[in-house]
């Protein structure tokens, strides 16, 4: 009783200390509606320094969060990838901000015509559990890029790490600049009910559609990064060693805890079994053991954990085959929270582990007979963030890239195209909505202002009123055709 009257207390803080906020913030843009590229680049700069200064600091809140995060994953997928954002950005901020030029039809003339790129105001961005920093640094870079005000709602699932983040952003930025805000679910629901001038929110499709509807309220525009079952298609001719090692890395990788991860695979039906030999050998080779293994994740809580098992109980009960890879044999059921790499055969559609997004090492294999019932197969199915086509034959890989659709997709590789710094990222469908990353970052959060210029003199008297002058006429004639 007393712990639930503290949260609610704490909540009710939070809470209040987002509306103060969200004012707050608002009045400094007003103030300051076109801050310059000298304050834009020097907010990413001081952004740049706080992560480089606190690194391991963040790298070990993280572990902490998971119980056993790789230390290597953290600095790969979520140091890296937010200092790289931040060097690109500030290589390319000068010309992203430049008003572009556009065509101005004859009718017109004299005249110019421009879109210019402003803040939208205060963005909301909303951090799910699973890279709690790149997740939050990622989108915080595109806000400030284009020139707006930020709030950050982090998971209330990474205590340690969201702790850290607010301290460290509160204590180089103004609170009306950027501003960082924990809390548990409902103070989650209450952030994604503010009228921010866009939302962006990464997470589940079922929380993505109550974050939508929250904003639809206030007539908010949303970005939905949200997840889905990513499949990875094994050609018929593609050398197994290849396709496996590849997909065992994107796989295991944050111990499957990643919105892009390989959901299941489609491998020609007489190849499965050459599949899961070869799996079985590239994966033992990355993790050798699992149990003492820092390299190897452990599953972020005891509820995600026991989700995991209960998708395995599921499809044992209907007749999968399952296939533990756990090269050590080692006893992982004392705590630890890590659950060893499980290849799943004979899967039915009734499965959960074949209708919800897996989240975890857990890899369906599902057997086809030629290209065109994987294609189908897939869409069949509620479009997914990504999708992943290993083989080396160019015409296999255009047939996948034409007739299939996903957020965005790999060939010959496996979760690298959210690495790149000039692509966008987004989802499609059930997988989300816009996109952001690069220039695509800058975009999304800069309303983009049409400007139609003309000075002294005046073309459009040659159409007002009195008409049907034979000066209308010509017109008319010229231009209707």
């Amino acid at each position: 009783m007393g712990a639930t009257v503290v949260q609610l207390t704490e909540s009710k803080k939070q809470i209040q200390h987002t509306h103060r906020t969200f004012d707050d913030q608002t009045k400094a843009f007003r103030s300051n509606p076109m801050p310059s590229i000298s304050e834009r680049r020097e907010n990413l700069k001081r952004l740049k320094r706080l992560i480089l200064t606190n690194q391991e600091r963040l790298i070990e809140a993280i572990d902490r969060d998971f119980s056993c995060r790789s230390k290597d994953e953290t600095l790969i997928a979520e140091v890296m990838p937010s200092i790289q954002c931040i060097n690109y950005t500030l290589k390319h901020l000068d010309g992203w901000m430049k008003p572009s030029k556009r065509h101005v039809s004859m009718l017109f003339q004299p005249a110019s015509n421009q879109v210019h790129y402003q803040p939208k105001g205060v963005v909301g961005i909303i951090v799910p559990w699973n890279y709690p920093l790149y997740l939050a640094v990622g989108p915080l870079v595109a806000s400030l890029s284009a020139g707006n005000r930020s709030m950050i709602k982090m998971s209330e699932y990474t205590p340690h790490t969201s702790a850290l983040f607010k301290e460290i952003i509160e204590g180089s930025f103004p609170g009306d600049l950027v501003s960082v805000i924990t809390g548990e679910a409902d103070v989650a629901a209450d952030f994604s009910a503010q009228p921010f001038d866009h939302l962006l929110f990464t997470g589940s499709t079922s929380v993505g559609r109550l974050v939508m509807k929250a904003a639809a309220e206030n007539l908010t525009p949303v970005t939905l990064e949200l997840g889905g079952k990513s499949p990875a298609i094994v050609s018929p001719d593609v050398p197994m060693e290849d396709a496996a090692q590849r997909i065992a890395f994107g796989k295991a990788f944050n111990a499957g805890q990643t919105c892009v991860a390989p959901d299941y695979v489609l491998c020609p039906s007489d190849r499965v079994q050459a599949f899961v030999d070869e799996f079985r050998t590239r994966f033992s080779e990355m993790y050798p053991s699992i149990r003492d293994n820092d390299d190897y994740t452990a599953i972020i809580n005891e509820r995600q954990y026991a989700r995991l098992q209960s998708y395995l109980d599921d499809a044992r009960a209907k007749g999968a085959k399952i296939i533990e890879i756990n090269p050590a044999r080692e006893n992982l059921g004392d705590g630890t929270r890590k659950i060893p790499l499980t290849l799943i055969l004979n899967t039915t559609p009734d499965m959960k582990v074949m209708q919800d997004e897996i989240f975890g090492p857990l890899l369906p294999v599902v057997g086809y007979t030629n290209l065109d019932e994987a294609v189908h197969y897939i869409n069949e199915r509620p479009r997914p963030l990504a999708l992943y086509f290993f083989g080396y034959d160019r015409g296999q890989q255009q047939y996948v890239v034409h007739q299939t659709h996903s957020g965005g997709m790999c060939i010959n590789d496996a979760l690298m195209h959210v690495a790149q710094d000039d692509l966008p990222f987004g989802g499609i469908g059930d997988s989300g909505m816009g996109h952001y990353h690069g220039k695509e970052g800058f975009l999304t959060f800069s309303h983009h202002r049409a400007i139609f210029t003309k000075q002294k003199f005046n073309s459009g008297q040659f159409v007002y009123p009195p008409h049907g002058t034979s000066l209308h006429k010509m017109i008319y004639k010229l231009f209707i055709r």
